[in-house]
């Protein structure tokens, strides 16, 4: 089984600045890239922005400014937030770097030559704020904003040629499209007959695009300029060595708002192209605000710059991480988040880091100290901490994040009662040695914990393992090393009012 790992977020629109749904995604393909970082897998992570099309022109316009000045001035608000979440993305690509236009246009000129690609007239409805071409039936649903009846000459991709071939793919693999019912979405959309998909737009009515090669008065779909990133930041085309290395992407992560762009464009690009199709994309859900979607005009999209001000990127992260069921909606509440912030993180782990180091100051000199003898109950945590990475690893790789962090959360409520149970700050007083066993399973228990929770705090269990001198440690147990002096530290989760 191939060790390499290729983790994709949608590159993001820059006709605005990022919300918790940007942060959501780019949090989740974080969380992955670490995690199989830390099982041994040489990763790839990119992440990055979408900077052609008609939004991005008409919002430079109202500004006053040129396309590449409004991208310009979006691109350090995303950078800054990515940053301040601990993103450790390895490329952050933009539609407008020289790199990117010159990958779009020798794919353009590769399908046009094989005559996937051909100019004809068409008159339909064109929602400007999709940027494309809509069916009547999809403009009686009154989802589509800003429509206009257009008639003009332009170059097609040649999509219903890949139909059957699509479908074929995706029955034959199951994991192509997850969840589940998302892939069965698909399959509907497919039953119908395909129309190809028109891949130009005049300069005449849009100038801020990638030229097409073969014809200079056009400039090229967004979409299909910006699905072509996920070649261009592995270094197709430039570097053989990088790109044979991590393609096929791993995971292809989406917002469900973008999965026929993903699942039907996409791959019969590739198709086209004779390029392997991504192992898996994966469509989320959405984020809602009290029960509704984000959206700027009702005034509900939250900033998570904000969120991380005020409470910490690690609080912020762990939040999303546990509260969104991967491929169904999630609801976020400023009272949900204070919630399980004080339950899991200050009342569960926090205060276990209190409790374990507090007591090894009063009573061992500040020092891990030596276990004696295991009885039952330690070789029980031991066992169970075993069982407990098998757990995670499983529940990770079926995309069940938030199953994992409740099972280490469950871990650490039975860590707390054990050491509630074998009470060592009485124990002490009769039995020094069996209290410094209870402390030392105690605080291993915490550093295997803090280190199946890296991947989703990555800097608070930074703080954790350097408070017991245990970075770099592996999970095998066993990692603490008694004698060592604990390092001080500040609550790690101080509780919230």
């Amino acid at each position: 089984m191939s060790k390499n790992f290729y983790v994709t977020t949608p590159i993001y629109y820059v006709n605005d600045k990022p919300h918790i749904g940007h942060a959501y995604t780019t949090i989740l393909a974080d969380v992955l890239n670490r995690f199989y970082q830390i099982n041994g897998y040489d990763t790839f992570f990119l992440t990055g922005l979408d900077e052609h099309g008609q939004k991005v022109q008409e919002a430079a316009k109202k500004k006053n400014i040129e396309p590449l000045e409004q991208c310009d001035e979006m691109v350090p608000q995303f950078k800054n937030l990515w940053e301040k979440l601990h993103i450790s993305n390895n490329d952050f690509i933009r539609t407008t770097e020289p790199r990117h236009v010159s990958v779009v246009q020798d794919i353009l000129t590769k399908v046009f030559n094989k005559e996937d690609i051909y100019k004809d007239e068409y008159e339909g409805l064109y929602s400007v704020s999709e940027e494309r071409f809509i069916t009547e039936k999809e403009a009686e649903t009154g989802n589509f904003r800003d429509i206009k009846k257009i008639k003009e000459k332009n170059y097609f991709f040649r999509m219903s040629k890949y139909q059957n071939k699509l479908i074929k793919y995706i029955e034959s693999n199951p994991n192509f499209i997850q969840p589940e019912h998302r892939k069965n979405e698909i399959i509907g959309f497919l039953d119908k007959p395909l129309n190809d998909l028109c891949i130009s737009r005049p300069k005449s009515r849009l100038s801020w695009g990638i030229e097409l090669p073969f014809d200079k008065e056009y400039v090229t779909y967004v979409w299909f300029d910006a699905l072509i990133n996920y070649l261009t930041g592995i270094g197709f085309k430039k570097d053989k060595k990088l790109f044979e290395k991590y393609w096929p992407a791993s995971y292809q992560l989406i917002g469900k708002d973008i999965l026929t762009t993903h699942a039907i464009y996409w791959p019969t690009m590739l198709m086209s192209l004779g390029i392997e199709l991504p192992k898996t994309i994966f469509a989320h859900g959405w984020w809602l605000i009290s029960e509704s979607k984000m959206s700027k005009s009702i005034g509900n999209v939250i900033d998570p710059m904000e969120l991380i001000n005020e409470h910490g990127a690690d609080p912020v992260r762990y939040y999303l991480m546990r509260e969104m069921v991967l491929g169904q909606d999630s609801n976020f509440t400023v009272e949900s988040f204070k919630n399980r912030y004080n339950s899991d993180l200050a009342n569960d782990f926090g205060n276990l880091l209190s409790r374990v180091s507090t007591l090894m100051k009063k009573n061992f000199e500040g020092k891990i100290p030596l276990p004696n003898k295991m009885t039952k109950m330690e070789k029980e945590i031991q066992l169970k901490s075993k069982n407990l990475i098998e757990n995670v690893r499983g529940k990770v790789k079926n995309m069940r994040i938030n199953e994992a962090i409740e099972d280490i959360m469950q871990f650490i409520r039975g860590i707390n009662k054990y050491v509630e149970v074998s009470a060592p700050w009485k124990m002490v007083k009769v039995d020094k040695e069996n209290a410094g066993t209870v402390l030392f399973t105690a605080g291993e228990a915490l550093r295997i914990s803090a280190l199946l929770l890296e991947p989703i705090m990555p800097n608070r269990t930074s703080e954790l393992l350097a408070a017991f001198d245990a970075k770099g440690t592996s999970l095998n147990w066993g990692g603490l090393v008694p004698g060592t002096i604990l390092k001080d530290h500040d609550p790690l989760f101080p509780r919230l009012k």
